[in-house]
Formats: C-alpha cells, structure tokens, sequence
C-alpha cells in the first residue's frame, strides 16, 4: 500500500487539489471554478457553500481519478489566498459571502488610518502595511456599514482556515495566514487586544481562533466531510498555510539567500528572515511556514491574472496550447520595436490605491502581438518594482525561483530573467505548487518527515536556471524606467477616481 497526500489550494477563483507521494510526484490534479460575484465596483465576493462543496467536489475527483485508496492518504493540508475575510456565525453558518483578496471597498478605512496616526501607531507591533483586503480594515468596514452583520460573527477566518474547519470541526487561525492579516501583533507573536482597539475592531478579539502552527496537527476529517470527500473519517489534516508560503515551500525556499517571486493574480515576491525588517520600504512581515522565520513580502494583484482577462475581453484567440499561440504573437515583436505599455491593474495595483488597467502608446499600427507582449512585459515591470524594494534590505540573489501561470511560458520566463538580470529557476515536474507545499505540511505532520528541510530533499526537483540575455537586459532597462515614468505621471489623475 502506498503513502499519498492530498494538498488543496484555494485560489480567488480556482480551487485545485493535487495527489502526491512522498516523493514528490504529481499523482493527479482536479479543478473547479468559482464565480466571483460583483456586486458593486471594487467589491469581489465568492459564495462560501460553494466554496465549500468546490473543495469537496475536487477531493472526491483525484481520489477517483487516481485509483488511490482512502486508507493509502496519509494527510491533507489546505492552502489559500490570504487577506480577505470569510466569517462563521454564531448560527453555524456563513455570516455573509466570503470576500476575496482583490477586494477594495475598505480602501478608505485604510486611507484614513494613514492620515489619522493610526498606521504609525499600530506599526511597531504590525511590521506590515495596511491593506484595504486584510481582515482588518474590511472587519472595521463591516463595523461602520454593516453591524449586524458585523455582531453576528463567530469565527474570523481566512479562505483556508474557513475550510479546514469544514473538514474538521475545529477551529483554528494558523500562524501564516493570520500574521499577515493585520489582526496579530507580529513582532511579539501573539493576539493583542490593545492593537485591535486601536484599529477600532477590539470585539474581534473574541472571534480570532487559536493559533497553530502549519504543519501541526488541527483535526481529523469528521463524518460529514468523509460523506463529501471519500477520505476516511479520521485521516489527519495539517494547518496548512498561506498560498505565498505553501508555494515558497513547494520552492524549497529553506534559505534566507533565495529569494522567490509567484506569478497568479497576485505578484508575490519574497524571502525568507530570522529577523522581522521594519522601517524600510517592505510592505509586509509575516510569519513564515518553518518556526523561526519571517516572511518578507512585497505584493499586489498586478500578476499574471491580468493576460486571462485580456484574453477574454480584448482578443480572440482560441488554442488547445493558448501559450503555444501566445509565444509565436510574442516573438513576432522584438522587444526594442515594441513602444506599448500595458499597466497591469485590473484587480489592484502597486502604484496608486485607486490606479486602473490599460494600454499606453497604442495606435492604428499596433496589432494584438504587440498588445500581448506588453501584457508579458507589464506583469515582469510590475513584479521588478517589488523585487527592487527587497533588494534595497538585502543583498542580491544569485538566482530567483518562480512559480505560477507564467512558469507555463518558457518565452515568459526568459522574460522574466531578461527584465530581472538573474537567472530564474522552476520546479521541474509539478504543475500545482501551492497543492505541493500542502502535501509536504502533511507529510511533516504526520512525521514521515521532521521538518521541511527533509520533506524538501525528497520532494523537490529544481530545473536548470535560465540564464538572462545580457543585450535584452539593456533594452528591458530602458523600457523599465520609461514604464516606471507613465506610472508615476498618473497619479494626479488616479487622485480624481473613486472605486
């Protein structure tokens, strides 16, 4: 009989579950998709039943896909995109829908905690900006707008400990996730109901669950989720962890030398640090999934989710092999011909709090090729400007790992490598990182390995870097700061919009 672990991977619109033995191997994959509800500009919401039976449907798919026993799963982990807000109510049920990290209505309840000292307050125990998707500012949104709603929850959850506790009953707030909410004082690691009464959301102390840890144990699948799952009532489920740390892990980034970036619909690039770095221009401290670390993330929704959406509104393209025809557009146009710029902002942006999407330079002789490169080339921009911010605390990689959509696009990672000036590395052989990083959580977890250092070496496979282009290097340099100038020229206009 052989040893397997379900990962589950809680995207803003995907939901994926992947099977894998402990070495590694992707078993088996299934997906479903979960309509974003938008009920008002800057809102984005998602049904949580439906949320809920995605994961359960998906489950159910790779153990029949696979042939796998139930009795052969050693575990399962969940992983999700962090910051926004999923509440359980004290009727035992959803409170509302479930409100996505793209979303944006409490963008002034962040404006106004800059402008009014309660940032630079709250800071110190913080080691994190403030976000208008965190738990925080939507909750004291929810308190201003909505109080009864606001006054019916239970349990403040994020997307992934919103569904392990479907799984198992059991309510807990894991440390990755969590410390990056604005709910939890970060430099002493721990709930903090002074810093909550500052933000002006002090009631929510109650309502925050325990803290555990992502490879600790948090339950078992109970009766009524082995009915919807096929997993065996019983089978162990780990803490799991934050999407960005699931797939760090999946990265085998055990060293504060490396340094990743995720291309999804959020542009995610970190390292790793024993040591909280405040003061600077990082954006985020949170705890990382290995005891003893921090996770130092510079991020917004500027990603490779924005090519999907260009796909389908703005061009017709339709292939089996959608990135096979993607790079033939793209290689038709040299990057020194190419004088569009496409401002990847459709969900957020990491310029201006109300910046919107769109092309710069076009004209009747562009085509969609050169559309489709400055997509590519926006995304590599947009995920540079963090990157810059990283190495301003840190001294240079000599490579950095990528995962996500873009990695399905070899022309995309040499991009990469050619905007960046280092060598990228991929995992070789996976396709679902987050579902991975879940995957070697369990394995921890249940002691098939220590730690994840272990589960790393028998887990993962690292491809040979690709090496950047010294010539291209120069030319993307120069498109960079011409790129860097048209964002900063909006701005006075992005100050006249509202959400």
């Amino acid at each position: 009989m052989g040893q397997y672990a379900i990962g589950l991977d809680n995207g803003g619109t995907v939901t994926k579950a992947a099977l894998f033995d402990m070495k590694g191997h992707e078993i088996c994959v299934a997906s479903r998709k979960t309509q974003v509800l938008v009920p008002r500009p800057g809102y984005n919401e998602r049904d949580m039943e439906v949320v809920w039976e995605a994961n359960c449907a998906c489950v159910r798919e790779v153990l029949e896909k696979s042939g796998v026993g139930p009795s052969e799963i050693i575990g399962i982990a969940v992983c999700g995109h962090g910051k926004g807000l999923y509440l359980w109510g004290e009727d035992e049920a959803p409170v509302i829908n479930g409100i996505s990290s793209t979303d944006n209505r409490a963008w002034k309840i962040v404006e106004d905690w800059y402008r009014d000292g309660t940032f630079d307050a709250a800071y110190p125990k913080l080691c994190q900006q403030l976000l208008a998707c965190q738990q925080a500012a939507l909750l004291k949104w929810l308190k201003e707008n909505d109080r009864a709603v606001y006054d019916r929850i239970k349990w403040v959850f994020s997307v992934k400990d919103y569904i392990r506790f479907r799984l198992t009953g059991e309510a807990y707030s894991e440390a990755t996730d969590i410390s990056g909410s604005g709910l939890m004082n970060v430099r002493d690691g721990k709930y903090d109901k002074e810093l909550l009464e500052l933000l002006g959301i002090g009631e929510v102390y109650e309502k925050i669950a325990p803290l555990k840890y992502s490879s600790d144990m948090c339950g078992t699948i109970t009766r009524e989720a082995a009915k919807k799952t096929g997993l065996l009532p019983g089978t162990p489920v780990a803490g799991g962890m934050f999407d960005i740390d699931s797939c760090a892990i999946a990265m085998a980034v055990t060293d504060p030398e490396q340094l990743c970036t995720i291309t999804g619909t959020w542009s995610i690039n970190e390292f790793i640090s024993t040591i909280p770095i405040t003061g600077t221009q990082i954006a985020m401290n949170s705890f990382y999934a290995i005891p003893g670390y921090y996770l130092l993330e510079e991020c917004s929704a500027t990603s490779a989710g924005n090519l999907d959406w260009v796909i389908k509104n703005c061009l017709d393209i339709h292939c089996l092999d959608m990135y096979e025809e993607l790079q033939v557009l793209v290689d038709s146009v040299r990057p020194e011909e190419s004088d569009v710029y496409y401002l990847p902002f459709l969900y957020g942006s990491n310029a201006h709090p109300l910046a919107k999407a769109g092309f710069v330079g076009m004209s009747n002789y562009h085509t969609k090729a050169h559309m489709i490169r400055a997509v590519y080339e926006g995304v590599a921009y947009s995920h540079r400007m963090h990157i810059e911010k990283l190495l301003s605390v840190r001294d240079a990689p000599k490579v950095i790992r990528m995962g996500g959509g873009a990695v399905n696009s070899p022309l995309w990672v040499q991009m990469f490598a050619d905007v960046l000036g280092y060598p990228i590395e991929t995992v070789c052989g996976v396709s679902e990182l987050g579902s991975l990083g879940c995957a070697m959580a369990a394995s921890v977890a249940v002691r098939i390995y220590s730690d994840y250092e272990e589960a790393a070496v028998h887990m993962v496979c690292i491809n040979e870097p690709i090496m950047p282009d010294i010539k291209r290097h120069a030319i993307y340099n120069v498109k960079y700061q011409r790129y860097r100038t048209i964002v900063d020229a909006l701005d006075t206009v992005w100050d006249q919009f509202t959400v």
